[in-house]
């Protein structure tokens, strides 16, 4: 599901920080600027802060100037993981000691990412923790890698790989990128392995070899640390120099050159996956390095070809050939070089030289028409919305000003980058098209489905794919719980401290607005002026929840056909329309409503709100966009049954709900519910079961509470009120005994796991203190014991988690990972343990962690609009008060260990559970006879 996407912000709009200010005239446009201040220290440390008082809100980022692109062939995969060990342990943090401050401090946990030229350490906290992130962060530049030992190292390998399993292995078209890249760049160029590397390097890396690495590239002069937020700028700074300044330098870092590729023929490959279920066509050309000059203009390029009614390549493969449901094209820009990527998924027994032919097609269209300066404006007002949401938060701001300072040479290019989107024009498009993409050289990538070699492009070769075969036993062993030893590094002040807190911040809560309207809907609100931006959602109770078992999926394209067209608009019409004014609107069903939502300049917002009003009241109902979601949604239905994680999702719920009950089914429908829907089952749907009495509009943003009720008012005068009744649902029970599930995904990389039982509804009582007692079992990330447990003492998993979720209909408890294959019994065999022991070892250390994070974590519980979106539908729904932030703080001061114990007694089930095990039966099912639940039940053994 896309939304109609294009929001102009004129440069005013961004949190232009002291520059905006809240009196100044709509039409009042000063140039765009993000004030900030950079200074160096003597080691080399690059320093860049940034004030922003919109929330009591800090955001530290430390960023190394080294990635994929740095290794040595041979030992790829390095950054990556050193991604991973920094979050470990450090000499005065202790083992685990990040994530554990993370939680007692109440951050948004500490996480990071690895691209091929860079290494980022993140996370926002409340800004009386700031002094903390600091030391935390110097601690783990200047005092690390003593901690990493033989142990340490091996663990960390098995999550490494876990990770690869899940995200690639395990996937649909996973391999298709590493082909693409190794076939693009020539061997020996940086850019020609992956950012993750290759299994064996990882599992060849050696403890020297990995401390090498951190040598030479985690030094002052080779980093970035950046802090936004309602920070004290030279209470900052000392902090900073404090905590920084003694870490030596490195030695110089040379600079790399920029190294673009000359592809000397057209290459194309293919390859049967063992995951897909439908063909996928990829192109790619060299293309040009990150802020090149051409890069704005490729950027316009990709996004006129692919998106929309009106991209050429968009009106032939999907509207006139109906070949596919989607067209992606992109820049993948990086440091040294850069590559365009064209990517295709087709349906199903799709001739992938039949989606060739009409790629040529649909540019022959372009190079003979061009683009319009509409066309031209209205794609350049998207880009500037994105650069501009890229900036919402303290954090997106941080991220950016360093990656200007990384690899733009300067933080205040982000005051110069939109100057370049904007510059862009149409001869400068045409003139990159035949510069990088015309008459050009390109690698193709045909992944099929197994046994449809027939489908690939003409004249490809094999790629070379190595499959990782898993064995059993044969993985390297370790003990996680052995101490590391080692001498700790001089330092002139005792670094084993921890810094105190500063003044705890304030909990502000917004100020909600409420509304009923003559014809029913009821309306919540909450006005704030930071940005001039509106977010808006209606949502009409019904969903899935209102469909015949025979006709699932009605509502899901019910929602769909709503944004293509109006009665009044054709689809390219509505989408134009949409863009001219700046707005984004999507509509979509879920299990229990149908959703409009958007966002828009506060300006705008009544024309907006007269858009939605054509679409909810107004329906085209066009025959032709029907035909082509029903066929896009048969597509994506067909996809799903080989992705693991789609299987256990829908499995799941079959097995938790029960065929009699309607929540059984995935609301997208099955193949045969889909095909049997004609357009009078959405009509029939629509004038049934729409009705303004089972709805709540939520708006947050710079509009008054009077604009809000204006712009609804055609809706309110003109929409029929009809009497609806929501169907009771037949309440699932706990099962009565544990069984053991298994569905067979022959040669899996990975066993994905859905263990869990139907349990409490958002509106129960003890909704929210089921989540806080599950905090330190399974919802706290890294402060949680399944995660401490299967990921960082065993290294079975990459990330476990498990979560109790509901809504006003229904409710469950679930716990969800991707397992190492040759683990899954023992890694299940864990998991019931843990579920076993949880309330007899919980202890007040567990209780004093959760407490910290939960009620200080509330300082960020509404620093954005989607934030503030969300506590209007918690208020609407389930009934909560205004202030329901405040009761439940006071809730969690109040509980002790025995009331934690009395909430695991009666809501966590080891012995009444569903345990559900999609994976490789034939190496992997008759051992989990042994969990003691009886034989494993094969779910499709057909």
């Amino acid at each position: 599901m896309k939304p109609i996407k294009s929001l102009f912000l004129s440069l005013f709009v961004l949190i232009a920080v002291s520059a905006c200010k809240q009196n100044e005239t709509k039409d009042s446009t000063p140039e765009f600027k993000v004030d900030f201040e950079k200074f160096t220290l003597d080691n080399g440390l690059q320093v860049i802060l940034h004030v922003d008082r919109s929330d009591p809100v800090a955001a530290v980022a430390l960023t190394a100037h080294v990635g994929s692109a740095r290794e040595k062939e041979g030992r790829t995969g390095f950054a990556h993981l050193f991604e991973h060990l920094l979050f470990l342990e450090s000499e005065n943090l202790g083992k685990g000691g990040l994530d554990q401050m993370s939680a007692r401090i109440g951050g948004s946990g500490a996480n990071g990412s690895t691209s091929r030229d860079r290494t980022n350490y993140f996370q926002t906290v409340p800004k009386d923790a700031l002094e903390k992130m600091i030391w935390a962060e110097a601690d783990k530049l200047g005092f690390f890698i003593n901690t990493v030992t033989e142990p340490v190292l091996a663990k960390e390998k098995q999550v490494v790989k876990n990770e690869k399993r899940q995200r690639v292995d395990n996937q649909p078209y996973g391999h298709n990128f590493a082909v693409i890249n190794s076939n693009l760049y020539p061997e020996g160029h940086p850019y020609s392995w992956e950012v993750i590397g290759s299994l064996e390097d990882l599992q060849n890396a050696t403890l020297e070899d990995v401390k090498e690495f951190f040598r030479r590239w985690y030094v002052p002069n080779n980093v970035t640390l950046t802090i936004a937020g309602d920070i004290d700028v030279e209470q900052t700074k000392a902090w900073v120099k404090k905590y920084f300044d003694e870490i030596p330098r490195g030695e110089d870092i040379p600079k790399l050159e920029k190294q673009p590729v000359n592809l000397k023929s057209t290459k194309r490959l293919f390859y049967e996956d063992n995951f897909a279920r439908a063909p996928r066509l990829t192109m790619a050309w060299p293309g040009v390095p990150e802020y090149h000059k051409d890069s704005y203009a490729l950027s316009v390029l990709t996004n006129y070809l692919s998106n929309g009614k009106k991209a050429p390549l968009n009106k032939v493969l999907i509207d006139g050939e109906k070949l596919t449901d989607n067209v992606s094209f992109y820049q993948y820009n990086s440091e040294l070089a850069g590559q365009l990527i064209l990517s295709v998924t087709a349906f199903d027994q799709t001739d992938l030289n039949t989606v060739a032919s009409a790629i040529k097609d649909g540019l022959k269209d372009f190079e003979l028409n061009g683009i319009s300066e509409k066309d031209l404006n209205r794609i350049k007002a998207g880009q500037e919305t994105d650069f501009y949401q890229g900036l919402s938060s303290v954090l997106g701001k941080g991220f950016q000003l360093a990656q200007y300072e990384i690899f733009a040479g300067d933080p205040g290019f982000i005051n110069q980058d939109v100057k370049n989107i904007l510059a862009v024009t149409a001869e400068d498009v045409m003139l990159v098209y035949n510069k990088y993409m015309k008459d050009k050289n390109f690698v193709a990538t045909s992944f099929v489905p197994k046994g449809q070699k027939n489908l690939v492009l003409d004249n490809s070769q094999l790629a070379e794919i190595k499959e990782e075969k898993i064995i059993e036993g044969a993985e390297e062993t370790f003990d996680a719980s052995i101490a590391a030893t080692y001498e700790k590094t001089p330092s002139s002040f005792d670094r084993s401290v921890e810094p105190p807190y500063g003044l705890s911040p304030e909990l502000n809560i917004p100020q909600v607005w409420k509304k009923e309207l003559k014809s029913g809907i009821k309306v919540y609100g909450i006005e704030n002026s930071e940005v001039p931006l509106v977010q808006f959602e209606m949502q009409i109770t019904g969903g899935l929840l209102l469909e015949q078992k025979d006709k699932v999926g009605v509502s899901n394209l019910l929602a769909q056909l709503m944004t293509k067209g109006t009665k009044n608009k054709t689809p390219e019409e509505l989408e134009n329309a949409i863009e001219s004014i700046g707005a984004s609107i999507d509509a979509y069903a879920t299990e229990d409503n149908i959703t409009i939502s958007g966002t828009t300049l506060s300006k705008h917002f009544e024309k907006t709100m007269d858009l939605v009003t054509e679409i909810l009241l107004e329906p085209r109902w066009d025959e032709t966009e029907f035909a082509l979601l029903k066929q896009s949604t048969i597509s994506n239905i067909q996809r799903s049954k080989a992705n693991p994680n789609s299987i256990a999702s829908d499995e799941f719920s079959k097995l938790l709900y029960g065929e009699k009950n309607i929540l059984a089914y995935n609301n997208r429908g099955t193949e045969a519910s889909v095909n049997s829907i004609d357009l009078i089952d959405l009509k029939e749907y629509y004038n049934k079961n729409l009705s303004p009495q089972l709805t709540n509009f939520h708006v947050v943003g710079a509009i008054l509470e009077q604009d809000v009720v204006k712009a609804l008012g055609k809706i309110n005068s003109n929409w029929e009120a009809k009497d609806i009744s929501i169907p009771e649902l037949p309440m699932p029970l706990y099962p009565e005994k544990s069984t053991v599930y298994f569905y067979n995904v022959p040669g899996a990389k990975q066993s994905v796991i859905r263990f869990g039982y139907p349990s409490l509804k958002a509106t129960h009582k003890d909704y929210y203190l089921a989540s806080v007692m599950n905090y330190r079992l399974g919802g706290g990330g890294f402060a949680s014991q399944l995660t401490q447990e299967l990921r960082e003492a065993k290294g079975y998993t990459y990330g476990i988690r498990s979560r109790f979720s509901g809504s006003e209909y229904i409710g469950e408890f679930a716990i969800s990972s991707g397992i190492r294959t040759n683990v899954t019994y023992e890694a299940s065999s864990l998991i019931k343990q843990i579920l076993e022991d949880y309330g007899k070892n919980y202890s007040e250390d567990d209780l004093e962690v959760t407490k910290g994070f939960t009620i200080k974590s509330t300082a960020r519980a509404f620093e954005t609009l989607s934030a503030k979106l969300n506590m209007l539908s918690n208020i609407s729904n389930y009934g909560y008060t205004d202030d329901y932030a405040k009761q439940q703080e006071d809730l969690v001061k109040s509980l002790t260990v025995e009331d934690i114990k009395a909430l695991v007694e009666r809501y966590i089930k080891p012995n009444q559970m569903i345990y559900l095990i999609v994976g490789d039966a034939e190496t992997q099912l008759d051992k989990l006879e042994a969990l003691g639940f009886g034989k494993p039940v094969l779910l499709n053994s057909n």
